[in-house]
Parts: C-alpha cells; sequence; structure tokens
C-alpha cells in the first residue's frame, strides 16, 4: 500500500490499541512514508468527526435497559444450557429403557424420544427468545422500530420476503392497540420478525415471528394450541404450525394477553 507502512499497522496506529513502544515506533515509521502519512491524517480527521458527531452518545451512561438486557442474555445461555443437558440425559435414560411418551402416554408417530426432548427445547428457546426481544426493544423511545406504521405496506413486504413466507400484521384495535412497527431479527433458523403494537396507556406487546426446526417440530393438533410462559415480568403466549412459529409478548396480566393472542391467531 505505501513504501515502508502496511494497511495493518496503518490501523493499529490510527485506534491507538498498541503498547507505547511500538505505537511510538509506528509514528516514526509513517514520518518516512508521505503516502502513509496523508492517509493517516485523513482517516484521523474521519475518526475525529465521528467522535465528534456522537459525543452526546460516548458520555452517556449504559442505559439501564441495556444493562438489564445484558443480564437476561446470559440467564437465556445458562437456561439453554441447562435445558440441553437435561434433554441430554433424558434422552439417554429415554433409550436405556425404551419408553416413549407424550402428552398422553404414548409416543408419537415416527418420533424418537431424543426427537421430542430436542422439540421441547427448540421451543423453549423460541419463545425465550421472543421475550429477550421483548424487553430489549420494549423501552426504546427513539428507535423502537426499524420501519414505522407508516410505512405498513414497505415493511409486511420486506419482511416477508426475509422470511420466506407471507405475513400479515393482525389488527389489535379492538383491544386498543395500534400498531408502531417493525424490524428484522436474528433466529436459528434464518430470518425473524418482531412487530410492535402500543395503547393509549403507552403499554407495549410485540408479536415474534419465524420458522423453527421442522425435523424437531412437528406437532399434532393438540399441540398447535396456545401456551404460555412468564419469565419475570415478561408474559408470552406462543403456538407453532408447519414450522413456524409465534409469539406475543407483554407485560401486561394472563387474561389481556390471551385475548389479544386469540386475536392474532384468528387473523394470522
Amino acid at each position: 500500500m505505501t513504501n515502508f507502512m502496511n494497511q495493518d499497522e496503518m490501523h493499529a496506529l490510527v485506534d491507538q490499541l498498541q503498547p507505547e513502544a511500538q505505537q511510538q515506533a509506528l509514528e516514526a515509521l509513517a514520518l518516512k512514508d508521505p503516502q502513509a502519512a496523508e492517509t493517516l491524517a485523513s482517516w484521523l480527521k474521519q475518526r475525529a468527526g465521528l467522535r465528534e458527531l456522537h459525543r452526546n452518545v460516548l458520555d452517556e451512561p449504559v442505559p439501564a435497559s441495556l444493562l438489564q438486557a445484558a443480564g437476561r442474555v446470559s440467564a437465556l445461555q445458562q437456561d439453554l444450557n441447562k435445558g440441553w443437558r437435561q434433554a441430554g440425559i433424558a434422552a439417554g435414560v429415554i433409550l436405556a429403557f425404551g419408553v416413549g411418551w407424550t402428552s398422553h402416554g404414548q409416543l408419537v408417530a415416527n418420533q424418537a424420544p431424543s426427537a421430542i426432548l430436542a422439540q421441547g427445547v427448540a421451543q423453549h428457546e423460541f419463545v425465550r427468545q421472543a421475550g429477550f426481544a421483548y424487553a430489549v426493544y420494549m423501552p426504546e423511545k427513539r428507535h423502537p422500530v426499524e420501519v414505522t406504521a407508516a410505512e405498513q405496506d414497505h415493511l409486511v413486504q420486506w419482511l416477508s420476503k426475509r422470511l420466506g413466507r407471507p405475513l400479515k400484521v393482525p389488527n389489535l384495535s379492538a383491544q386498543g392497540y395500534e400498531l408502531v412497527g417493525g424490524r428484522l431479527l436474528p433466529g436459528e433458523m434464518g430470518a425473524r420478525a418482531q412487530f410492535m403494537f402500543q395503547n393509549t396507556e403507552g403499554q407495549r406487546v410485540t408479536l415474534y415471528l419465524g420458522a423453527v426446526d421442522q425435523k424437531t417440530n412437528k406437532v399434532n393438533q393438540d399441540e398447535m394450541g396456545f401456551r404460555y410462559e412468564s419469565d419475570g415480568s415478561v408474559s408470552s403466549f406462543y403456538w407453532f404450525d408447519q414450522g413456524f412459529g409465534c409469539a406475543l409478548s407483554g407485560q401486561i396480566n394472563r387474561e389481556k394477553l390471551i385475548a389479544l393472542a386469540t386475536l392474532v391467531y384468528q387473523q394470522l
């Protein structure tokens, strides 16, 4: 790139992450290379401009909502690790004694016990991710969504394309909730979507949608019904249908949440 300095050395000099002796050596090397010196001056100017542009953010303390979200990530990982360990132990016991089980005491056709256990862990992970996504974005004032309700057609088209299936935004106005907007999120089986709704009191709920492992989520008709899970102050109603999961999460009581979930289920 230059007569004396390569790009990695120039980045190291700009970032100022090297020990003092090495930093001084790089500065001396830059003085011998006019082309490098010119490039470095431009990079340093850009760096200073970016830092000044976001100066108010750099000086702000870490928001409490992000600290809480970080704690939830740690708890989620611990729970998932525990779940996989328990699933592995239980699968070993079941395979050893040749015992199958379902809610009715019979093994689902064509599903090994280990697949049923993996299904339970995958479903638990899905709803926990839905609750975590709610906890991260619900408190946001300026950027709760990527695309607002004013661009609903674009939002639905975009998320449908990314998730690989046509999506609909349910109308929850009968329960007093209006669409705020939505965003794209990552998931185990690819892209996930989150739609956010809010009522006149400022209460928010989110609808979390995405594919789940069809090999381990071949649910029967009973398993397609609503399921409820509460993690601290966040509660979720969720269900799965043909390899696709839906979870409605919020900080409202069970009765109100199931009323909203019923509307969502009927419209989707």
